[in-house]
């Protein structure tokens, strides 16, 4: 069919998402069905072969038995889902020999053999949608020991979901694939809550009610102030005669005194204190001693001359 083709970088055989997805296949349905339906997991149409056996529900290309694929690409890339049921897929190819050799592969079988005209072989998938990749040229080299020429036919069993089935001349990178290579997952966005405002709706005099959030703090640029209406402030307040405003550190006169003059002047200041002090006790003191005294005096002179009064009269009796 195609080897007369011109075959260069990639070559599909099937897309899912296509108009007509299985044009270049056939189908053999027994127990089963085949169909295209949307997978939840990547939004996508998706070809769907299910079925009780997996040699009975099954596509192949070309839809033609006597014809052949004539690919020489030598890379088999497949992006199928693992439905986690059994699943197999067989390819033919073309050998240098002119010998034509067939590859089956499936999720059923733990062992490889080599045959003459047949290679059996497991393969492990991952839980949903995985990318399968044979290099038909390394497996035709190390199973029979020819080169790889072209692949003939191709033949797709159940139980699998498919998206794309190509050929490359090369693995290429996942930057290097066109975007329809590749098998993209939904992204779901959130929703953003803050609604945006039309500004085309709103007239020249209404203004957008945007609630400001609260002010936790006071920043230092609020405080501040222009010099003229610091100077103003300053004018307008009173400061009483009585207050006395300290001077700063700055402003104080610096003054040095001796520590003899500092002593001799608390020396004299106390002396001169403790001295008017103690004269003044003494001076009161004295008066009262004196007027006792002398009232003592006068006391003891009338008794004496009470006494000597008796005395006499005594005598005189």
């Amino acid at each position: 069919m195609f080897r007369n083709t011109y075959q260069k970088g990639f070559f599909t055989i099937l897309y899912s998402c296509g108009s007509a997805p299985l044009e270049l296949w056939g189908m053999h349905v027994k127990n089963g069905y085949i169909r295209r339906i949307i997978d939840d997991e990547v939004k996508s149409l998706v070809l769907e072969l299910a079925g009780t056996n997996v040699a009975t529900t099954y596509i192949y290309c070309p839809a033609d038995k006597k014809k052949v694929l004539g690919i020489s690409l030598p890379f088999l890339i497949m992006i199928i889902k693992n439905m986690k049921r059994y699943f197999t897929f067989e390819i033919t190819i073309l050998d240098d020999k002119n010998m034509h050799r067939r590859f089956r592969v499936s999720n059923f079988q733990s062992t490889t053999r080599v045959r003459p005209f047949c290679t059996t072989m497991p393969i492990g998938l991952s839980n949903g949608w995985n990318q399968i990749q044979f290099n038909l040229a390394d497996f035709t080299r190390r199973a029979y020991g020819t080169n790889y020429v072209e692949t003939t036919r191709m033949q797709m069993h159940a139980n699998c979901r498919i998206r794309r089935i190509y050929f490359s001349s090369r693995l290429y990178n996942d930057e290097e694939l066109p975007a329809e290579y590749k098998l993209f997952l939904p992204i779901h966005q959130r929703k953003c809550v803050r609604e945006k405002v039309d500004v085309r709706k709103i007239s020249k005099h209404e203004k957008p009610e945007v609630e400001e959030p609260p002010i936790l703090y006071k920043s230092l640029s609020d405080e501040i102030v222009s010099e003229e209406t610091k100077e103003k402030r300053v004018d307008d307040i009173e400061v009483p005669s009585e207050v006395s405003v300290p001077l700063e550190e700055s402003e104080v006169p610096e003054t040095k005194i001796s520590m003899e003059e500092e002593i001799e002047g608390v020396e004299e200041y106390d002396v001169e204190h403790e001295f008017e002090i103690d004269d003044r006790h003494i001076f009161e003191d004295e008066e009262i001693a004196m007027k006792v005294a002398m009232a003592a005096a006068e006391e003891h002179e009338d008794e004496e001359d009470l006494i000597l009064d008796e005395i006499i009269m005594e005598d005189e009796g």
